[in-house]
């Protein structure tokens, strides 16, 4: 498969919601590998198909200690703890910025595989941060906008000092 080209903050097109994924097939299946070789590539640990450029309801994620990468078709959280963690967050569209962003601790999540099948996942600290990240990303919200003003605003002025200025 091949890395894709990850489209760069203020990119309209992440702040667009994702269509759901209707087919799946081998057009499906490419696109979940390629965004593992894009992920890798980056480096990072979750992305989704807008980060690619293409609004569909794909995820993956390859977390330290995971055996493979995980992907997930139309992920959806139902069920949310009331207690709350802070974890440092960024993106693969705005690279080398991060800032601490307050999320629920444990989420459960249902999706469909690479086949359609529905399935469950209960997760709870980093994972449970990063499936929030990154429905969030599908729903048209970009990280960003979980920051207060003054925070968003430093990030996006490291982010274009950054740009202009690469080490």
């Amino acid at each position: 498969m091949a890395a894709l080209e990850i489209i760069r903050f203020p990119d309209a097109r992440l702040r667009e919601p994702a269509a759901l994924v209707m087919a799946f097939d081998a057009a499906l299946a490419r696109l979940a590998a390629d965004l593992i070789d894009t992920l890798r590539a980056a480096p990072g640990i979750g992305i989704t198909a807008p980060h690619v450029g293409i609004l569909r309801r794909v995820v993956v994620l390859e977390l330290p200690g995971d055996a493979a990468p995980r992907t997930y078709v139309n992920p959806r959280i139902v069920e949310a703890s009331p207690d709350r963690i802070r974890h440092a967050e960024g993106s693969v569209s705005m690279p080398g910025i991060t800032e601490e962003v307050e999320r629920h601790a444990r989420v459960t999540v249902a999706y469909q595989d690479l086949d359609g099948v529905e399935q469950t996942e209960a997760a709870e600290g980093l994972r449970a941060v990063c499936h929030q990240h990154e429905i969030d990303q599908l729903d048209g919200i970009f990280w960003l906008q979980r920051l207060s003003r003054l925070k968003r605003e430093r990030a996006t002025r490291r982010f274009e000092k950054a740009q202009r200025y690469p080490r």
